[in-house]
């Protein structure tokens, strides 16, 4: 078959007329099919992204390939301004705009401190009637049908070109995952062609018409009961103006560029521009003034070729002028033209609202403003947009009376055919007219750690990231070049394990992961209507642990005393005994220093039941403390994350020590060898590297975090899906010393399993004349034996024992106070390895 007869694009796969009939026959169990499967939004957003990447690029071979579908006479800029409405920043949001949320169809809880879960759903199969007059509308009406998780069944007229159908095949070859693809068709046919749109239409449970009335009734006929006719009609728009804005020049510029944008074939373009006024001397006298500002305006050119008049519309344009012409005699009106018919200006004395015949063709009348309701109501089924000019006053007052009489929108005079991500249209949200809000309630005591039921459902699957590894030196600078709408919040790191590094995001990335982090805290035990939280993170400098897990609490309603991490131990003590705080917030040696300092009075208070912990780690021995000593029941990781990535993983309660679940919802998670850059085997250890998806700002793909681990196999006890992994160490706790690799882990283990060692542990690598020194610095506690623990090590590491046998290294064991190891300044964690060779 040649292209012309391959017209139809079905899931996948171009098709002719015989098999585009046949496959019609069966659209229902095709849909059931497609739905089956789950769809991400972010399979959606990562291909648009991609397409909207090389729409706007002259140069990409995708643009090359649909350029030649352009309705003729179109600009290929159009193509440009379609990828700017499917980039990521755009869709994101619209997504957060219409429905709340980047990833709305997951099943979250509506208020964290209840068990009900609600969501934006599909509404299955959504048939979109698409006019023959907008190149770019039939393709984002699409989108938006995907954007809200739908199968989307679409109509061209038998008279558009093949565009969509092809802008449709290169979105879904962008996705590998083939998800897209099962849910989109596009037909290419008449209207007169009825039995197609009927079984079009049968299965569909919204239809989404774009016309008048007459495309709107004849579609009508073929919606079943119960199914959403959703009607994007023609409207009527008109400009407003006070007498000090007509006067104004610049007014007249502004308004002549809504008229001629488009030609008036927007709905937003200004078909009468309505004066606040009653005198018709006012009117006459305007509508000169601005025909003489129409006739200075070039004529039209490139997209208004394909706007111009057909032999109807010639006539009615005609028709119009005429009549307007005649009652001229009568003092009704006054007509000033081009001479070639290119516009034309018609004043009237009566306020009605009057379709104009388009084409640069504007009515001006009188409408003084305390008739404004009452003259513009009876056509509010038909209007969209008012355009105003006067004074803040004035357009704050008159906003609100336009909107009373029907007015979906209101704009600045000159800005009338402009949009926005996420904007309304025709007075409502589209995804919201393509999607339902369902809910689920569950046992309380059941799923009391269940924050996203979804969890426990499906595994998320989102696309594979692509591209080289990339570590901090490679996303350092690119961050201080983001556009400034992207970073709008700035943290550093704690500078643990180097220099502090800065992370931009914006504000919605940051919103996206503080959700994501608070599921987390839900899903390891936290109880945001009982617990009462003392935030002891530390705060200041830039750094972002304190603010992140204010703003999680936050966001989970729950009960915070702000204290931050502080150096007088007594005073935050007493703030937590003072006022109840039964749960603590913070780094592991803050809280450890808290505790043992302050230890009389906290244990006699006895009101502490749960830590939870971030940016290091307590060990087995130090938890076993914690519950021995101080009576806390849980103690568990708030979340494993990084300044520049946010949340990467939670425990659950089924989960200890280094063990986390992936947040399988914002990244996708590869362990790579320790020495080369390719995969490890299933359960050895690795280097941890993430991609981030959900994230407007910074972008992130394949990051080399710093941190080792492994992944665990099989799914959790606790029900989810989401893939786990075990932290084992960062690589900078390996240390070349003597010739041999050393890790901090294994000192500690030692220091613990046969030392006894309960306290923090820090390593510090010196050079002598003679060779080099490790020195291990243990706090101080009256269990505490240096040259035991000196033996330990020894014994237990046979490289260490070999390093020092060789009398390539000292080795020494120092008993110190807790207070004296090394910590970063900023974030007061502990510095694992103190390197002081260099």
């Amino acid at each position: 078959m040649t292209e012309t007869e391959m017209q139809h694009y079905w899931q996948g796969s171009f098709i002719g007329e015989e098999e585009a009939g046949r496959r019609l026959a069966g659209l229902p169990a095709a849909v059931e099919a497609a739905l089956a499967d789950g769809l991400e939004t972010e399979t959606v957003l990562a291909a648009c992204d991609a397409l909207a990447t090389a729409l706007c690029d002259p140069a990409h071979p995708v643009h090359a390939r649909l350029a030649p579908h352009l309705p003729e006479g179109e600009d290929p800029a159009v193509l440009a301004e379609l990828g700017v409405a499917l980039g990521r920043r755009e869709l994101t949001r619209k997504l957060r705009r219409e429905l709340g949320s980047a990833t709305p169809g997951r099943l979250n809880r509506a208020d964290p401190r209840e068990t009900v879960y609600e969501a934006w759903a599909p509404v299955g199969l959504v048939a979109h009637i698409a006019p023959g007059n907008a190149a770019t509308v039939a393709p984002l009406s699409i989108v938006e049908g995907l954007l809200a998780g739908n199968v989307n069944v679409l109509k061209t007229s038998s008279a558009d070109t093949l565009l969509t159908q092809h802008l449709m095949a290169e979105l879904a070859a962008l996705d590998p995952s083939g998800a897209l693809a099962a849910r989109v068709i596009v037909l290419r046919f008449p209207s007169s062609r009825q039995e197609w749109l009927r079984l079009m239409c049968a299965p569909a449970d919204a239809v989404a018409v774009w016309g008048g009335e007459g495309a709107v009734e004849g579609v009508a006929a073929h919606v079943p009961a119960g199914c959403r006719l959703v009607e994007w009609g023609h409207r009527i728009s008109f400009a407003y103006l006070t007498d000090d804005a007509w006067s104004d020049p610049g007014t007249l510029e502004a308004l002549a560029d809504d008229v001629c944008l488009h030609e008036q074939q927007a709905c937003s373009s200004p078909q009468v521009v309505y004066l606040d006024t009653e005198d018709e001397g006012e009117v006459f006298a305007f509508a000169e003034r601005f025909a003489t500002v129409l006739a200075a305006r070039p004529p039209a050119a490139g997209a208004a070729a394909a706007g111009e008049a057909d032999p109807a519309e010639a006539a009615e344009l005609t028709t119009t002028e005429l009549v307007a012409r005649l009652e001229e005699h009568l003092g009704l009106t006054r007509v000033f033209a081009a001479p070639d018919g290119s516009w034309r200006v018609m004043a009237d004395t009566r306020s009605p609202l009057t379709a104009s015949p388009l084409h640069r063709s504007v009515w001006v009348k009188p409408l003084p403003r305390k008739r404004l309701i009452a003259t513009l109501r009876p056509m509010r089924r038909y209007l969209q947009t008012a355009g105003l000019a006067g004074s803040r006053s004035d357009i704050a007052e008159l906003s609100r009376t336009a909107l009373a009489a029907g007015v979906t929108r209101v704009t600045p005079v000159g800005a009338m055919l402009e949009s926005y991500a996420g904007e309304p249209h025709d007075g409502v949200y589209a995804l919201q007219r393509y999607s339902r809000r369902v809910a689920v309630q569950a046992d309380p005591a059941r799923f009391a750690t269940t924050a996203c039921l979804d969890d426990l459902a499906r595994p998320v699957v989102l696309p594979l990231p692509t591209g080289p590894l990339l570590g901090k030196e490679d996303v350092q600078e690119p961050a201080r070049e983001l556009a400034r709408a992207d970073a709008e919040l700035y943290f550093r790191s704690g500078g643990s394990t180097g220099a502090p590094a800065l992370s931009v995001f914006s504000y919605d990335d940051y919103d996206t992961q503080m959700h994501a982090a608070a599921r987390g805290l839900l899903a390891a035990g936290y109880d945001p209507v009982g617990d009462r939280t003392a935030n002891l993170f530390y705060c200041g400098g830039m750094y972002g642990s304190f603010i992140s897990f204010f703003s999680v609490l936050e966001r989970l309603g729950g009960v915070q005393l702000p204290l931050s991490a502080g150096p007088d131990h007594r005073a935050t003590a007493q703030a937590v005994i003072e006022h109840r705080a039964d749960t603590l917030f913070g780094m592991p040696s803050y809280l450890w220093q808290l505790l043992h300092t302050e230890a009389d009075a906290l244990r006699a208070y006895g009101g502490l039941r749960k830590v939870f912990y971030g940016g290091e780690h307590f060990s087995e021995e130090q938890q076993r403390t914690l519950r021995e000593k101080f009576g806390i029941e849980v103690v568990h990781s708030i979340t494993y994350g990084s300044t520049d990535l946010g949340p990467l993983g939670y425990q659950c309660t089924e989960s200890s020590g280094g063990v986390h679940h992936l947040h399988a919802d914002l990244h996708t998670m590869e362990i790579v060898d320790l020495a080369e850059d390719r995969p490890v085997a299933p359960g050895e250890t690795g280097r941890l590297v993430f991609t981030t998806h959900a994230r407007r700002g910074q972008h992130l793909s394949r990051y080399l975090i710093g941190d080792l681990g492994r992944e665990i196999p099989g799914r959790c006890p606790c029900g989810r899906h989401a893939p786990r992994f075990e932290l084992r160490g960062r690589t900078g706790d390996v240390m070349r010393v003597a010739t041999y690799f050393l890790n901090h882990r294994r000192f500690l283990a030692l220091a613990e399993e046969q030392g006894g060692h309960r306290g923090e542990l820090q390593i510090r690598l010196d050079r002598t004349d003679a060779r080099e020194r490790l020195t291990v610095r243990v706090e101080q506690a009256p269990t505490t034996h240096p040259e035991r623990l000196r033996e330990v090590f020894l014994s237990g590491y046979p490289e260490l024992r070999s390093a020092v046998t060789e009398q390539l290294l000292d080795l020494v064991v120092e008993a110190v106070d807790g207070a004296s190891l090394d910590r970063s300044p900023t974030s007061g964690k502990l510095l694992a390895v103190v390197d002081a060779r260099r």
